[in-house]
Formats: C-alpha cells, structure tokens, sequence
C-alpha cells in the first residue's frame, strides 16, 4: 500500500493487542499508514493486533517500536498529544478540526509530523505531553468524556482525512522546515545542564515542573534548525563566560 504524507501514529504504551489492531483499523480507514509503539505493555508482534485490525494488516506488519517517546519521535518536526486531561503545562489546545489543518500545512511545507496517544489505562503522562507542540482535545458531553483508544485515533484520523479532501493535497507557502525532535532534546539537555551548574532548577522537587514549563516556551516556538543552533551557541557562548569570569576570580 502507498499513501500521500500523513502524520505518523504514536502508540505510547499500549496495553492489548486487540486494541492495537483497532487502531490499525482506524488508520487505513482514513488514509494513515504509519504506526510508532512505545513499550507495547504484551510485546511486539502479535497476532491479536493483526486478527483485530481486520485486514488492515499493512498497518499492523509495519509497526516499529520504541523504548521511549523521545526516540519515538526524535525524526519528527511536530508533534500534537492527545489528553482529555486538563495540564499544568500552558500549550496550545486545539480540536481535531484545527489540529488536522495545523498538520496538513507542516506536511504541506515538507515537514513530518506525528500524533501521540496514551494507554487504555490513564492515557499520555506529563513527561509525554511535554514533548509536544499541542494538544488535541475532543469535545465530548462533560458527564461523559472518556474515549477509547481506537476511537481517539478514528476522530484524529477522520478530521485529517477530511481536511485533505477539501484541500485537495494543494501547496501551501513554504514554511521554514522545524528542527527535528532529537535536535530540541539535546537543546533542552545542554540548557537543563547549564541551568543546573547555575543553581537555577532548585529546589529538588520542583526541578520537574520547572523542566517542563521551560521546554513548553521553546517548543511554543516553533524552532528552526538553524535557530536551534544559535540558540545552542548562545547557552554554549555564557557557559564559556562563566568560566573565563570564574578563572579570571582565581
């Protein structure tokens, strides 16, 4: 099977494979090829997600699997996480409707994008949702807003198909290609390192939420790879200062 550029679909630790394979489903019904596993909780392959998928078994023979979300996405320019869950973190919310047509203009532009959704159990964790650009919430009655994992894919997938449809795959005006996800890291890294040679991430305990209201601000951003660079080169430059000054004190 060939597909046009679509976003790339994350499983981050998956309980059954049933529902794996419904997942699979829900992707070929709406044009998304690409699925990502993250520490599938029952192992990988398996035949429950192929028996499940119905035969969208080139969804499912596809799949790679990761040991973290980081590496999942390390080769992705952006990346939108699905939560019901209200967050601490001050991101972009948007609907699916509007998540779709963010997507369609990346891809347009000749990015590569992906969708991050969490387990059957209690969905994407904070570390998770830290790592996107966005978030994507279904609007759904208050009294009832839990989804399941397939049907979480199936909106996602239904909106992207049908953004496509009434764009009819046009070029957009070319956008900057963003940094790839494993450049952000090893910003993030190099500045958390520096911050905490600082004294800055203190104290202890709140070094976590610190880390992710601070990765939030670059990723709002919408970086570049050459403003990563600079941005690496300035952190690079004031560490540099820092010794000189502490030298010169000596």
């Amino acid at each position: 099977m060939t597909a046009s550029p679509a976003p790339v679909v994350i499983l981050v630790a998956p309980q059954l494979g049933e529902n794996i394979g419904m997942v699979a489903r829900a992707m070929a019904n709406f044009g998304l090829s690409e699925l990502r596993l993250v520490n599938p909780r029952d192992g990988w392959p398996s035949e429950k997600a192929l028996s499940a998928a119905s035969g969208a078994d080139w969804v499912v023979e596809g799949a790679r699997v990761y040991g973290s979300t980081a590496e999942a996405i390390a080769d992705l320019g952006v990346v939108l996480a699905t939560t019901a869950r209200p967050r601490e973190m001050a991101k972009p919310v948007l609907d699916p409707q509007a998540a779709a047509e963010r997507l369609a203009g990346r891809i347009d532009a000749g990015e590569t994008a992906g969708i991050l959704f969490g387990g059957e159990r209690a969905g994407l964790d904070n570390d998770d949702v830290a790592l996107a650009d966005a978030v994507i919430t279904f609007p759904t009655a208050p009294e009832f807003a839990s989804l399941n994992l397939a049907q979480s894919v199936l909106l996602t997938g239904y909106e992207w198909f049908r953004t496509r449809g009434l764009e009819g795959g046009r070029p957009r005006q070319a956008a900057p290609p963003l940094a790839p996800k494993a450049d952000l890291q090893r910003l993030f890294e190099h500045l958390e390192s520096e911050l905490d040679a600082a004294g800055f991430l203190f104290p202890p305990e709140k070094r976590p939420t610190m880390v992710r209201n601070l990765r939030t601000i670059f990723l709002k951003a919408d970086l570049t790879d050459q403003e990563v660079r600079s941005l690496r080169g300035v952190v690079r430059a004031l560490s540099e200062l820092k010794q000189r000054r502490g030298t010169d004190t000596n």
